[in-house]
């Protein structure tokens, strides 16, 4: 009988380097379930997505251990492959919301044993342009502090460096005017704010892009909120978020598979919580069920 192989790509600085505990016993539980490992440790931004598309062809499954944005990487190279094999994913980063949505432990271990005795779950992936996210794309402010804030603070302070850094720049909130279509509706309107999301959970916060989120059912939740004209109503926008009622006279907010947006200058976007480009047009598509995860059995 041919021996499985699994290909484990790990980010070694991810989180506060909690793989270099547990490093040996991962690789002994994949051993044990008859996988002959090939560990491969990420050396440079970008290097998971080559690895993943020159490689995984040759093995069984592919397994990540890292932040949301190792598992970005190695997804979107598992999406230029003709062929998609199963991942499995073991949170090592500081916020992982992706593992949360998922309900992924957060024990490494725990994690590990999800990838050999868990269920294959297909998971929706985002197009934007000719790139990918897992389960977030995003422009305006606090977008770019995840990929600003330096990885040690993450490591200290987890999720809440996200808001500390974002609280800095509430005093000069940047805006865009934007011209959004989706499904039959066109939206045109300044916005300092946007998200595109798969997810139960962004930033570390649960349920702030809706109820009733589906990973497998083929559209997005998207979250517009337009420019407050005075500290008044950026009081207001601020505390919907951190009641999580977000449905209000400040925001757009609904679902779709498919949507476009114009700008009239470059806009930086984040995707997964690392820079995605500066762009005045994206065409972002919801990939419905392209990879299967490995994910407990009561997901």
């Amino acid at each position: 009988m041919k021996q499985k192989k699994l290909l484990f790509i790990y980010n070694p600085h991810a989180g506060k380097a909690s793989i270099r505990n547990n490093l040996f016993d991962i690789i002994d539980i994949f051993t044990k379930a008859d996988y002959e490992v090939t560990a491969y440790p990420t050396q440079a931004a970008g290097d998971a997505i080559q690895v993943t598309q020159a490689k995984s062809q040759k093995y069984d499954m592919v397994v990540c251990s890292g932040g949301d944005g190792t598992l970005d990487e190695v997804v979107t190279g598992m999406m230029k492959c003709d062929k998609k094999v199963t991942i499995g994913y073991i949170p090592a980063g500081s916020t992982n919301d992706f593992a949360n949505s998922l309900h992924i432990p957060h024990n490494m271990i725990k994690a590990a044993d999800v990838v050999i005795n868990g269920i294959k779950f297909p998971c929706d992936v985002g197009a934007f342009n000719d790139d990918t996210f897992v389960y977030i794309a995003a422009f305006g402010i606090f977008t770019d502090v995840s990929y600003e804030t330096k990885q040690d603070v993450k490591n200290v302070l987890g999720h809440m460096a996200y808001l500390l850094e974002g609280v800095k720049r509430i005093a000069a909130v940047p805006s865009y005017k934007l011209k959004i279509q989706y499904d039959d509706e066109c939206i045109e309107d300044e916005f300092m704010f946007g998200m595109i999301t798969n997810s139960e959970s962004v930033g570390g916060f649960k349920r702030i892009t809706g109820k009733w989120v589906e990973l497998d059912d083929g559209v997005f939740e998207v979250t517009l909120i337009k420019k407050p004209t005075n500290p008044i109503e950026l009081n207001s926008i601020l505390s919907a978020l951190v009641l999580k009622d977000i449905d209000t006279e400040y925001m757009y907010c609904f679902r779709t598979s498919h949507i476009e947006i114009e700008a009239e200058q470059e806009i930086a976007w984040t995707l997964d919580g690392e820079f995605g480009g500066n762009h005045m047009h994206v065409d972002i598509k919801n990939c419905e069920k392209a990879i299967k995860i490995m994910v407990p059995e009561e997901k």
